[in-house]
Protein backbone atom coordinates (compact mmCIF):
# COMPACT_ATOMS: atom_id res chain seq x y z
CA UNK A 1 0.00 0.00 0.00
CA UNK A 2 2.50 2.75 0.90
CA UNK A 3 4.84 1.68 -1.85
CA UNK A 4 2.52 2.96 -4.38
CA UNK A 5 2.97 6.79 -2.38
CA UNK A 6 6.18 6.63 -3.60
CA UNK A 7 5.94 5.72 -6.77
CA UNK A 8 6.60 9.77 -7.46
CA UNK A 9 9.08 10.18 -5.64
CA UNK A 10 10.81 7.27 -7.52
CA UNK A 11 9.60 8.47 -10.57
CA UNK A 12 11.09 11.79 -10.32
CA UNK A 13 14.49 9.83 -9.22
CA UNK A 14 15.01 7.99 -12.56
CA UNK A 15 14.13 10.99 -14.44
CA UNK A 16 17.18 12.58 -12.38
CA UNK A 17 19.02 9.55 -13.13
CA UNK A 18 18.35 9.43 -16.69
CA UNK A 19 19.67 13.16 -16.95
CA UNK A 20 22.98 12.77 -15.68
CA UNK A 21 23.41 9.33 -17.08
CA UNK A 22 23.02 11.75 -20.84
CA UNK A 23 25.09 13.79 -19.59
CA UNK A 24 27.83 11.24 -18.72
CA UNK A 25 27.12 10.05 -22.39
CA UNK A 26 26.98 13.21 -23.98
CA UNK A 27 30.32 14.47 -22.06
CA UNK A 28 32.11 11.09 -23.09
CA UNK A 29 31.18 12.09 -26.59
CA UNK A 30 32.40 15.34 -26.41
CA UNK A 31 29.01 17.25 -25.87
CA UNK A 32 26.93 18.79 -23.38
CA UNK A 33 28.71 21.27 -20.76
CA UNK A 34 25.79 21.20 -17.90
CA UNK A 35 27.35 20.80 -14.80
CA UNK A 36 26.22 21.29 -10.55
CA UNK A 37 29.55 22.89 -8.49
CA UNK A 38 30.01 20.43 -5.63
CA UNK A 39 30.24 23.21 -3.86
CA UNK A 40 27.19 24.35 -4.44
CA UNK A 41 24.19 25.00 -1.38
CA UNK A 42 21.40 23.37 -3.53
CA UNK A 43 19.95 20.32 -1.41
CA UNK A 44 19.86 17.34 -3.35
CA UNK A 45 16.28 17.85 -4.46
CA UNK A 46 16.84 21.08 -5.91
CA UNK A 47 19.49 19.82 -7.96
CA UNK A 48 17.23 16.96 -9.41
CA UNK A 49 14.31 19.02 -10.25
CA UNK A 50 17.14 21.87 -11.24
CA UNK A 51 18.24 19.00 -13.87
CA UNK A 52 14.68 18.44 -14.88
CA UNK A 53 13.60 21.30 -15.44
CA UNK A 54 16.68 22.18 -17.74
CA UNK A 55 17.75 18.92 -19.45
CA UNK A 56 15.24 16.90 -19.54
CA UNK A 57 14.18 15.05 -23.28
CA UNK A 58 10.47 16.53 -22.92
CA UNK A 59 8.25 19.48 -21.57
CA UNK A 60 7.64 18.81 -17.73
CA UNK A 61 4.92 20.34 -15.82
CA UNK A 62 7.37 21.16 -12.42
CA UNK A 63 4.64 22.72 -10.46
CA UNK A 64 2.92 19.43 -10.55
CA UNK A 65 6.21 17.13 -10.30
CA UNK A 66 6.74 19.19 -7.42
CA UNK A 67 3.73 18.33 -5.68
CA UNK A 68 3.42 14.79 -6.53
CA UNK A 69 7.12 14.71 -4.83
CA UNK A 70 6.14 17.05 -1.77
CA UNK A 71 2.62 14.54 -0.76
CA UNK A 72 4.90 11.41 -1.57
CA UNK A 73 7.09 12.78 1.56
CA UNK A 74 4.67 14.29 3.53
CA UNK A 75 2.63 10.55 3.69
CA UNK A 76 5.73 8.68 4.85
CA UNK A 77 6.68 10.72 7.88
CA UNK A 78 2.79 11.10 9.76
CA UNK A 79 -0.77 10.64 8.23
CA UNK A 80 -1.62 14.47 9.82
CA UNK A 81 1.02 16.44 7.81
CA UNK A 82 -0.87 17.53 4.77
CA UNK A 83 0.00 19.61 1.64
CA UNK A 84 -3.00 21.75 0.61
CA UNK A 85 -2.64 23.60 -2.64
CA UNK A 86 -4.07 27.26 -3.09
CA UNK A 87 -7.76 26.85 -4.00
CA UNK A 88 -8.29 24.27 -1.13
CA UNK A 89 -6.29 26.46 1.91
CA UNK A 90 -9.05 28.78 2.08
CA UNK A 91 -11.90 26.45 2.49
CA UNK A 92 -9.54 24.42 5.34
CA UNK A 93 -9.32 27.42 7.29
CA UNK A 94 -13.16 28.48 6.80
CA UNK A 95 -13.78 25.24 8.38
CA UNK A 96 -11.96 26.47 11.79
CA UNK A 97 -12.90 30.01 11.99
CA UNK A 98 -16.05 29.90 12.61
CA UNK A 99 -17.34 31.90 9.71
CA UNK A 100 -17.56 31.81 6.22
CA UNK A 101 -19.14 33.35 3.55
CA UNK A 102 -22.48 32.53 1.57
CA UNK A 103 -26.24 32.00 1.42
CA UNK A 104 -26.84 30.76 4.54
CA UNK A 105 -28.79 27.81 4.28
CA UNK A 106 -27.86 23.41 5.26
CA UNK A 107 -28.68 21.41 2.37
CA UNK A 108 -28.85 18.10 1.36
CA UNK A 109 -29.10 16.05 -1.83
CA UNK A 110 -31.42 13.58 -2.25
CA UNK A 111 -32.90 11.71 -5.51
CA UNK A 112 -30.27 13.64 -7.27
CA UNK A 113 -31.63 17.11 -6.13
CA UNK A 114 -30.48 19.78 -3.78
CA UNK A 115 -33.10 20.07 -1.07
CA UNK A 116 -33.29 22.61 1.66
CA UNK A 117 -33.28 21.39 5.19
CA UNK A 118 -32.84 24.56 6.80
CA UNK A 119 -32.39 28.55 6.58
CA UNK A 120 -30.02 30.19 9.29
CA UNK A 121 -31.48 32.26 11.59
CA UNK A 122 -30.79 36.05 9.76
CA UNK A 123 -29.03 34.80 7.17
CA UNK A 124 -29.56 35.97 3.29
CA UNK A 125 -31.96 32.92 2.43
CA UNK A 126 -34.18 33.50 5.31
CA UNK A 127 -34.77 37.43 4.42
CA UNK A 128 -35.26 36.13 0.91
CA UNK A 129 -37.93 33.96 1.78
CA UNK A 130 -36.45 30.41 1.07
CA UNK A 131 -37.85 27.60 3.00
CA UNK A 132 -37.18 24.46 4.35
CA UNK A 133 -37.58 22.08 1.78
CA UNK A 134 -37.58 24.17 -1.15
CA UNK A 135 -35.44 22.62 -3.98
CA UNK A 136 -32.80 24.19 -5.52
CA UNK A 137 -33.27 23.48 -9.58
CA UNK A 138 -30.82 26.26 -11.02
CA UNK A 139 -27.85 28.56 -9.39
CA UNK A 140 -27.23 31.32 -12.40
CA UNK A 141 -27.59 30.13 -15.67
CA UNK A 142 -26.34 25.87 -14.30
CA UNK A 143 -28.90 23.83 -13.75
CA UNK A 144 -28.29 21.34 -11.01
CA UNK A 145 -31.11 18.83 -10.25
CA UNK A 146 -31.02 15.40 -11.82
CA UNK A 147 -27.42 15.75 -13.53
CA UNK A 148 -25.08 14.32 -10.88
CA UNK A 149 -24.35 17.15 -8.65
CA UNK A 150 -22.17 16.74 -5.67
CA UNK A 151 -22.02 18.70 -2.60
CA UNK A 152 -18.27 20.19 -3.67
CA UNK A 153 -20.57 21.46 -6.73
CA UNK A 154 -23.41 23.26 -4.90
CA UNK A 155 -20.87 24.81 -2.22
CA UNK A 156 -19.03 26.19 -5.07
CA UNK A 157 -21.84 27.33 -7.02
CA UNK A 158 -22.90 28.99 -3.56
CA UNK A 159 -20.44 30.33 -1.89
CA UNK A 160 -18.99 33.76 -2.30
CA UNK A 161 -17.57 36.86 -1.48
CA UNK A 162 -19.70 38.80 1.02
CA UNK A 163 -21.48 41.34 -0.99
CA UNK A 164 -22.22 39.84 -3.74
CA UNK A 165 -25.34 38.28 -5.34
CA UNK A 166 -26.33 35.10 -6.87
CA UNK A 167 -29.51 33.95 -8.73
CA UNK A 168 -31.18 30.67 -8.23
CA UNK A 169 -34.29 29.06 -9.38
CA UNK A 170 -36.54 27.07 -6.33
CA UNK A 171 -38.91 24.51 -6.90
CA UNK A 172 -41.50 24.46 -3.88
CA UNK A 173 -44.63 21.85 -3.12
CA UNK A 174 -47.68 23.50 -4.65
CA UNK A 175 -46.31 26.61 -6.66
CA UNK A 176 -46.67 26.35 -10.15
CA UNK A 177 -43.55 27.00 -11.97
CA UNK A 178 -40.35 27.49 -10.65
CA UNK A 179 -39.75 30.59 -8.06
CA UNK A 180 -37.30 33.45 -8.81
CA UNK A 181 -34.61 34.52 -6.12
CA UNK A 182 -31.38 36.69 -6.08
CA UNK A 183 -29.21 36.34 -2.68
CA UNK A 184 -26.82 38.56 -1.40
CA UNK A 185 -23.84 36.56 -0.35
CA UNK A 186 -23.21 37.63 3.68
CA UNK A 187 -20.65 36.40 6.48
CA UNK A 188 -22.47 32.93 7.81
CA UNK A 189 -21.14 32.08 11.80
CA UNK A 190 -20.79 28.43 11.87
CA UNK A 191 -21.21 26.70 15.09
CA UNK A 192 -19.23 23.60 17.07
CA UNK A 193 -21.94 23.42 19.83
CA UNK A 194 -24.56 20.94 17.89
CA UNK A 195 -27.51 20.96 21.41
CA UNK A 196 -27.61 22.28 24.87
CA UNK A 197 -30.79 21.02 26.80
CA UNK A 198 -31.69 19.94 30.18
CA UNK A 199 -31.88 15.94 29.95
CA UNK A 200 -34.10 15.94 33.79
CA UNK A 201 -33.94 19.11 36.44
CA UNK A 202 -30.46 18.49 37.50
CA UNK A 203 -28.72 17.44 34.54
CA UNK A 204 -27.85 19.47 31.50
CA UNK A 205 -26.53 17.71 28.47
CA UNK A 206 -23.97 19.79 25.72
CA UNK A 207 -22.69 17.80 22.69
CA UNK A 208 -20.08 19.38 20.82
CA UNK A 209 -18.90 18.73 17.25
CA UNK A 210 -15.87 20.10 16.46
CA UNK A 211 -13.07 22.69 18.18
CA UNK A 212 -13.25 25.84 16.54
CA UNK A 213 -12.64 29.54 16.98
CA UNK A 214 -15.85 30.34 18.49
CA UNK A 215 -15.98 27.33 20.79
CA UNK A 216 -15.35 28.43 23.88
CA UNK A 217 -17.63 31.35 23.67
CA UNK A 218 -20.69 28.81 22.60
CA UNK A 219 -19.60 26.71 25.43
CA UNK A 220 -19.57 29.41 27.96
CA UNK A 221 -22.73 30.57 26.73
CA UNK A 222 -24.45 26.98 26.48
CA UNK A 223 -23.49 26.22 30.30
CA UNK A 224 -24.99 29.55 31.04
CA UNK A 225 -27.81 28.70 29.70
CA UNK A 226 -28.25 25.51 31.52
CA UNK A 227 -27.63 26.92 34.60
CA UNK A 228 -30.32 29.15 34.43
CA UNK A 229 -32.36 25.62 34.01
CA UNK A 230 -30.99 24.66 36.94
CA UNK A 231 -28.40 22.69 35.73
CA UNK A 232 -25.94 21.18 38.89
CA UNK A 233 -24.44 18.50 36.86
CA UNK A 234 -23.53 17.73 33.53
CA UNK A 235 -22.95 15.52 30.76
CA UNK A 236 -20.40 16.62 27.74
CA UNK A 237 -20.61 14.53 24.66
CA UNK A 238 -17.31 14.59 22.59
CA UNK A 239 -18.32 11.59 20.65
CA UNK A 240 -17.49 11.89 16.70
CA UNK A 241 -15.55 15.28 17.76
CA UNK A 242 -12.63 14.91 15.30
CA UNK A 243 -11.02 17.86 17.06
CA UNK A 244 -9.76 21.52 15.84
CA UNK A 245 -7.63 24.34 17.97
CA UNK A 246 -5.57 23.43 20.75
CA UNK A 247 -6.24 26.45 22.71
CA UNK A 248 -9.89 25.94 22.58
CA UNK A 249 -9.89 22.56 23.76
CA UNK A 250 -7.57 24.50 26.38
CA UNK A 251 -10.28 26.99 27.67
CA UNK A 252 -12.96 24.41 27.67
CA UNK A 253 -10.63 21.90 30.45
CA UNK A 254 -10.09 25.24 31.97
CA UNK A 255 -13.36 25.03 32.79
CA UNK A 256 -13.48 22.70 34.57
CA UNK A 257 -10.27 22.43 36.06
CA UNK A 258 -8.89 24.47 39.39
CA UNK A 259 -5.77 27.33 38.63
CA UNK A 260 -2.84 26.05 38.35
CA UNK A 261 -3.51 22.59 37.48
CA UNK A 262 -1.94 20.77 34.27
CA UNK A 263 -3.79 20.81 31.24
CA UNK A 264 -1.63 19.10 28.90
CA UNK A 265 1.99 19.42 27.55
CA UNK A 266 3.40 19.32 24.34
CA UNK A 267 7.16 18.19 23.02
CA UNK A 268 8.66 17.70 19.58
CA UNK A 269 12.22 17.99 18.12
CA UNK A 270 12.25 21.32 17.12
CA UNK A 271 9.77 22.43 20.43
CA UNK A 272 10.82 22.28 23.58
CA UNK A 273 8.94 20.94 25.92
CA UNK A 274 5.53 23.83 26.77
CA UNK A 275 3.25 23.43 29.70
CA UNK A 276 -0.01 24.29 29.65
CA UNK A 277 -2.14 25.13 33.02
CA UNK A 278 -5.38 25.92 34.02
CA UNK A 279 -5.24 29.74 34.49
CA UNK A 280 -8.44 30.91 36.01
CA UNK A 281 -11.35 29.57 38.31
CA UNK A 282 -13.70 27.86 35.92
CA UNK A 283 -17.62 27.88 35.88
CA UNK A 284 -17.51 24.20 36.36
CA UNK A 285 -15.18 23.25 38.74
CA UNK A 286 -17.43 22.11 41.80
CA UNK A 287 -19.98 20.37 38.89
CA UNK A 288 -20.24 16.98 39.49
CA UNK A 289 -19.10 15.91 34.93
CA UNK A 290 -19.44 12.94 33.01
CA UNK A 291 -17.35 12.63 29.73
CA UNK A 292 -18.84 10.65 26.92
CA UNK A 293 -16.23 9.26 23.87
CA UNK A 294 -16.14 7.10 21.12
CA UNK A 295 -13.50 6.01 18.57
CA UNK A 296 -14.77 9.45 16.49
CA UNK A 297 -13.54 11.75 19.34
CA UNK A 298 -9.79 12.69 18.39
CA UNK A 299 -7.02 15.27 19.15
CA UNK A 300 -8.61 18.04 20.98
CA UNK A 301 -11.55 15.94 22.31
CA UNK A 302 -8.88 13.62 24.00
CA UNK A 303 -6.72 16.77 25.35
CA UNK A 304 -9.88 17.45 27.27
CA UNK A 305 -11.00 14.31 28.26
CA UNK A 306 -7.55 13.20 29.17
CA UNK A 307 -6.89 16.44 31.05
CA UNK A 308 -9.93 15.76 33.41
CA UNK A 309 -9.41 11.73 33.60
CA UNK A 310 -5.88 12.31 34.49
CA UNK A 311 -6.96 14.94 36.94
CA UNK A 312 -9.18 12.42 38.52
CA UNK A 313 -11.84 15.04 37.60
CA UNK A 314 -14.91 13.47 36.24
CA UNK A 315 -15.98 10.02 34.59
CA UNK A 316 -15.25 9.30 31.12
CA UNK A 317 -18.00 6.92 29.57
CA UNK A 318 -17.99 5.19 26.01
CA UNK A 319 -15.36 3.49 24.32
CA UNK A 320 -11.82 4.00 23.41
CA UNK A 321 -11.20 7.59 21.75
CA UNK A 322 -9.19 7.43 17.97
CA UNK A 323 -6.02 8.04 19.19
CA UNK A 324 -4.70 11.03 17.79
CA UNK A 325 -1.67 12.43 20.15
CA UNK A 326 0.02 14.82 17.30
CA UNK A 327 0.29 18.77 17.05
CA UNK A 328 -0.05 19.98 14.12
CA UNK A 329 0.88 23.71 12.64
CA UNK A 330 0.01 25.31 9.58
CA UNK A 331 2.64 27.16 7.25
CA UNK A 332 2.07 29.90 4.63
CA UNK A 333 4.11 28.28 1.29
CA UNK A 334 4.00 32.07 -0.16
CA UNK A 335 2.44 31.02 -3.23
CA UNK A 336 -0.77 30.91 -1.48
CA UNK A 337 -0.22 27.27 -1.00
CA UNK A 338 0.15 25.57 2.59
CA UNK A 339 1.87 22.94 4.67
CA UNK A 340 0.15 21.70 7.89
CA UNK A 341 2.76 19.93 9.69
CA UNK A 342 2.91 17.81 12.75
CA UNK A 343 5.57 19.97 15.15
CA UNK A 344 5.34 17.89 18.40
CA UNK A 345 3.48 15.34 20.45
CA UNK A 346 0.99 16.41 23.14
CA UNK A 347 0.99 14.79 26.64
CA UNK A 348 -1.82 13.80 28.83
CA UNK A 349 -0.88 15.31 32.85
CA UNK A 350 0.45 12.09 33.95
CA UNK A 351 2.51 11.70 31.09
CA UNK A 352 0.72 9.69 28.81
CA UNK A 353 1.34 9.95 24.56
CA UNK A 354 -2.17 8.80 23.46
CA UNK A 355 -1.06 8.88 19.82
CA UNK A 356 -1.53 5.05 18.17
CA UNK A 357 0.84 3.23 16.29
CA UNK A 358 1.72 4.23 12.16
CA UNK A 359 3.15 2.11 9.82
CA UNK A 360 2.78 4.62 6.75
CA UNK A 361 -0.49 3.17 5.47
CA UNK A 362 -2.92 6.12 5.82
CA UNK A 363 -5.70 4.04 4.71
CA UNK A 364 -4.96 1.62 7.30
CA UNK A 365 -4.87 4.01 10.25
CA UNK A 366 -8.24 6.08 9.30
CA UNK A 367 -10.27 3.05 9.25
CA UNK A 368 -8.45 1.41 12.37
CA UNK A 369 -11.59 1.55 14.38
CA UNK A 370 -12.51 -1.15 12.19
CA UNK A 371 -10.20 -3.25 13.28
CA UNK A 372 -11.66 -3.19 17.24
CA UNK A 373 -14.67 -4.43 15.29
CA UNK A 374 -13.29 -7.24 13.84
CA UNK A 375 -10.81 -7.87 17.27
CA UNK A 376 -13.85 -7.80 19.10
CA UNK A 377 -13.23 -4.79 21.24
CA UNK A 378 -16.22 -3.05 20.05
CA UNK A 379 -17.95 -5.30 21.94
CA UNK A 380 -15.87 -6.04 25.01
CA UNK A 381 -13.42 -4.30 26.55
CA UNK A 382 -11.91 -7.40 27.56
CA UNK A 383 -10.36 -7.52 24.42
CA UNK A 384 -8.37 -4.53 25.17
CA UNK A 385 -4.34 -5.42 26.05
CA UNK A 386 -2.16 -2.68 27.35
CA UNK A 387 1.31 -3.31 28.16
CA UNK A 388 2.71 -2.59 31.62
CA UNK A 389 4.83 0.30 29.65
CA UNK A 390 1.55 1.91 29.07
CA UNK A 391 0.29 2.15 32.37
CA UNK A 392 0.16 5.41 34.06
CA UNK A 393 -1.38 6.36 37.77
CA UNK A 394 -3.12 9.68 38.50
CA UNK A 395 -2.80 11.48 41.64
CA UNK A 396 -6.44 9.98 42.84
CA UNK A 397 -4.92 6.29 42.19
CA UNK A 398 -6.66 5.52 39.46
CA UNK A 399 -5.04 3.80 36.41
CA UNK A 400 -5.12 4.97 33.22
CA UNK A 401 -3.53 3.92 29.42
CA UNK A 402 -1.33 5.64 26.86
CA UNK A 403 -0.64 4.09 23.62
CA UNK A 404 -3.41 4.31 21.24
CA UNK A 405 -6.82 6.64 22.63
CA UNK A 406 -8.30 7.52 25.61
CA UNK A 407 -9.74 4.48 27.32
CA UNK A 408 -12.73 5.41 29.16
CA UNK A 409 -13.60 4.66 33.05
CA UNK A 410 -16.84 2.94 32.53
CA UNK A 411 -16.57 1.17 29.09
CA UNK A 412 -20.27 0.76 26.97
CA UNK A 413 -19.77 -1.86 23.99
CA UNK A 414 -21.78 -2.41 21.11
CA UNK A 415 -24.69 -4.26 21.70
CA UNK A 416 -24.70 -7.83 20.38
CA UNK A 417 -28.26 -8.88 20.32
CA UNK A 418 -29.61 -11.01 17.44
CA UNK A 419 -33.18 -9.85 17.76
CA UNK A 420 -31.70 -6.18 16.91
CA UNK A 421 -30.37 -7.64 13.24
CA UNK A 422 -33.00 -7.15 10.98
CA UNK A 423 -33.44 -2.80 12.71
CA UNK A 424 -29.66 -2.82 12.31
CA UNK A 425 -29.63 -3.41 8.75
CA UNK A 426 -32.64 -1.54 7.63
CA UNK A 427 -31.00 1.44 9.85
CA UNK A 428 -27.33 0.82 8.00
CA UNK A 429 -29.17 0.80 4.41
CA UNK A 430 -30.43 4.32 5.67
CA UNK A 431 -33.85 3.04 4.98
CA UNK A 432 -35.42 4.97 8.46
CA UNK A 433 -33.54 7.72 7.27
CA UNK A 434 -34.98 8.21 3.53
CA UNK A 435 -38.25 6.81 4.43
CA UNK A 436 -38.57 9.89 7.43
CA UNK A 437 -36.78 12.61 5.33
CA UNK A 438 -39.94 11.93 2.64
CA UNK A 439 -42.42 11.61 4.94
CA UNK A 440 -41.42 15.12 6.53
CA UNK A 441 -41.10 16.57 2.62
CA UNK A 442 -44.60 15.74 2.14
CA UNK A 443 -46.10 16.65 5.31
CA UNK A 444 -43.78 19.57 6.60
CA UNK A 445 -46.84 21.97 7.17
CA UNK A 446 -48.91 19.24 9.16
CA UNK A 447 -45.56 18.21 11.44
CA UNK A 448 -45.01 22.03 11.97
CA UNK A 449 -48.69 22.27 13.65
CA UNK A 450 -46.97 20.47 16.27
CA UNK A 451 -45.03 23.57 17.15
CA UNK A 452 -42.00 21.60 19.07
CA UNK A 453 -40.60 18.48 18.90
CA UNK A 454 -41.65 17.67 23.00
CA UNK A 455 -45.38 18.45 21.24
CA UNK A 456 -44.73 16.04 18.29
CA UNK A 457 -43.01 12.80 20.13
CA UNK A 458 -45.89 12.32 22.52
CA UNK A 459 -48.74 13.12 19.81
CA UNK A 460 -47.01 11.57 16.61
CA UNK A 461 -48.49 8.26 15.71
CA UNK A 462 -46.41 5.89 13.52
CA UNK A 463 -48.70 3.86 11.70
CA UNK A 464 -49.05 0.73 10.58
CA UNK A 465 -48.61 1.91 6.69
CA UNK A 466 -45.35 3.67 7.55
CA UNK A 467 -43.96 0.42 9.00
CA UNK A 468 -45.18 -1.33 6.11
CA UNK A 469 -42.88 1.26 3.45
CA UNK A 470 -40.20 0.25 5.41
CA UNK A 471 -40.72 -3.32 5.03
CA UNK A 472 -41.31 -3.08 1.21
CA UNK A 473 -37.84 -1.53 0.98
CA UNK A 474 -35.92 -3.27 2.79
CA UNK A 475 -37.45 -6.17 0.70
CA UNK A 476 -36.29 -4.58 -2.50
CA UNK A 477 -32.53 -3.99 -0.92
CA UNK A 478 -33.08 -8.16 -0.29
CA UNK A 479 -32.91 -7.15 3.77
CA UNK A 480 -34.86 -10.01 5.31
CA UNK A 481 -35.74 -11.04 9.32
CA UNK A 482 -37.33 -13.62 11.30
CA UNK A 483 -40.91 -12.37 12.63
CA UNK A 484 -39.10 -11.79 16.03
CA UNK A 485 -36.44 -9.92 14.54
CA UNK A 486 -39.16 -7.32 12.75
CA UNK A 487 -41.23 -6.97 15.93
CA UNK A 488 -38.29 -5.58 17.68
CA UNK A 489 -37.41 -3.29 14.87
CA UNK A 490 -40.23 -1.99 14.72
CA UNK A 491 -40.61 -1.06 18.70
CA UNK A 492 -37.00 0.68 18.22
CA UNK A 493 -37.87 2.75 14.60
CA UNK A 494 -40.49 4.36 15.99
CA UNK A 495 -38.53 6.46 18.07
CA UNK A 496 -35.75 6.54 15.40
CA UNK A 497 -38.06 7.73 12.73
CA UNK A 498 -39.45 10.32 14.87
CA UNK A 499 -35.88 11.85 15.69
CA UNK A 500 -35.09 11.92 12.13
CA UNK A 501 -38.18 13.29 11.40
CA UNK A 502 -38.22 16.58 13.67
CA UNK A 503 -34.54 17.08 12.66
CA UNK A 504 -35.56 17.39 9.16
CA UNK A 505 -38.53 20.08 10.27
CA UNK A 506 -37.22 21.34 13.63
CA UNK A 507 -33.56 21.31 12.99
CA UNK A 508 -30.87 19.28 14.40
CA UNK A 509 -31.18 20.25 18.27
CA UNK A 510 -34.60 18.45 18.16
CA UNK A 511 -33.14 15.12 17.00
CA UNK A 512 -31.08 14.26 20.32
CA UNK A 513 -34.00 14.60 22.99
CA UNK A 514 -36.04 12.27 20.93
CA UNK A 515 -32.84 9.85 20.19
CA UNK A 516 -32.01 10.05 23.61
CA UNK A 517 -34.00 6.49 25.03
CA UNK A 518 -32.40 4.73 21.90
CA UNK A 519 -28.40 6.07 23.22
CA UNK A 520 -26.45 3.33 24.86
CA UNK A 521 -24.17 5.38 26.10
CA UNK A 522 -25.82 8.47 27.00
CA UNK A 523 -27.93 6.49 29.32
CA UNK A 524 -25.46 4.83 31.17
CA UNK A 525 -24.45 8.30 32.09
CA UNK A 526 -27.28 9.27 33.19
CA UNK A 527 -27.55 6.22 35.15
CA UNK A 528 -23.78 6.80 36.67
CA UNK A 529 -25.21 10.25 37.88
Amino acid sequence: MRHKYLAPVFLALAIAFGVLLGIIIARSNGAGNTFINKGSDMTLVDKVFYLIENEYVDTVNMQELQVEAVNSVIDQMDPHSEYFEPEVVKEVNEDLQGSFEGIGVTFRIEKDTVTIISTIKGGPSEKCGILAGDRIVYVGDSLVAGVGINNNKVMKLLKGPRGTKVDVKMFRRGVNGLLDFTITRDVIPTYSVDVAYMLNETTGYIKLEKFIATTHKEFVKAVKKLQAQGMTQLVFDLRGNSGGYLSEAVDIADEFLSKGSLIVYTQGEHRDRQYIFARRRGMLEETPVIILIDEGSASASEIVAGALQDNDRGTIIGRRSFGKGLVQEQFDLGDGAGLRLTVARYYTPTGRCIQKPYDGDREKYILESYDRYLSGEMFSADSIHFADSLKYVTPGGKTVYGGGGIMPDVYVPLKQDSTEYFFNKIVNASIVFQQAFDYSDAHRDEIMKYGDEKTFDKKFVFTDKMWNEILKEAKSKQITGTDEQKNVAKKLTVQLFKAYVARNVFGDEAFYPLYEPLDEILKEAIAEF
